[in-house]
């Protein structure tokens, strides 16, 4: 169990570690990685109850499947602060032979990712696999799973959020990230989707919002409530309202660093809003 506040130095080295990685190769998505930077950090940090090392298995200890893969700099950054992999090797981002790909692989067997989550819209189904699989091995452990606001225009999603529903798989957490923006602009121009609280209510989902989805403290209590919840015979969906681009400030409540990279003076500008507190890989 972390304190806050090395919860927040983490998050801190955690952005700083996401503009470098996307500035190096002139490509990669900062705004959302930026936004959910906090709710990795608190996951992997005092949420997962995880075993030392990695295995594909994963039996006997919590699951996490990232949906919208494109956020890979926040992940793959998380994973290395978390022992997953050395932290030096998130330089290698987006090169070519480098396990550390643009959006999570499995064939380059990079500790930390169980799927490949380029295309949007099936992480769910994959994550209810895997809680499915946990009651059929009676293992008491949870699955979560983390998916973009944008990323429920996907049909799938609505699939598999009847379906989880129907076959009262309780023993998944799916985290919604609430930033209102996706990659043309936002969700509300793009396509509205009226009250996603109200949907998956009605799909059969309890629903647990997180206001502050930027604020540590916020994230923890909403996910211990979300857990508290786990068990009861519905799954449980939080919805998790954060700012793209947290942190930096010019990246903040725009659509526009959805999947675009900082210049120098840009990376500059925002390495200064977020001192080292880890040092630098």
């Amino acid at each position: 169990m972390s304190n806050t506040q090395q919860l927040k130095d983490l998050t801190t080295q955690v952005r700083r570690d996401i503009l470098r990685m996307v500035h190096k190769v002139n490509s990669g998505h900062p705004g959302g990685s930026l936004g959910c930077a906090e709710f990795f950090v608190s996951l992997y940090s005092d949420i997962l109850d995880r075993k030392e090392g990695f295995d594909m298995d994963g039996i006997g200890e919590d699951l996490f499947f990232l949906s919208n893969g494109h956020i890979s700099p926040v992940y793959y950054s998380v994973l290395a602060r978390s022992g997953y992999f050395p932290v030096k090797e998130l330089s290698t981002f987006r090169l070519i032979n480098s396990r550390l790909q643009g959006h999570p692989t499995t064939h380059d067997n990079l500790p930390g990712i169980r799927i490949a989550s380029g295309s949007l819209g099936q992480g769910m189904s994959v994550a209810l696999g895997a809680a499915q699989t946990k009651k059929l091995n009676n293992d008491s452990h949870l699955i979560y799973s983390l998916h973009g606001d944008g990323e429920l225009q996907e049909g799938q999603n609505w699939e598999a959020i009847m379906y989880a529903a129907g076959n009262k798989v309780d023993n998944i957490i799916s985290t919604i990230d609430l930033n209102g923006q996706q990659i043309d602009g936002s969700t509300d121009t793009v396509l509205p989707m009226g009250s996603i609280k109200g949907k998956f209510e009605a799909f059969g989902w309890t629903v647990v919002e997180i206001n502050e989805g930027n604020d540590i403290d916020a994230i923890l209590k909403g996910m211990a409530e979300a857990k508290s919840k786990t068990g009861k015979g519905k799954p449980v969906c939080v919805l998790l309202k954060t700012v793209m681009g947290n942190g930096v400030d010019f990246m903040m409540h725009t659509h526009a660093w959805h999947g675009k990279a900082p210049n120098d003076e840009q990376l500059a500008n925002g390495l200064v809003q977020n001192p080292e507190t880890l040092g630098d890989y």
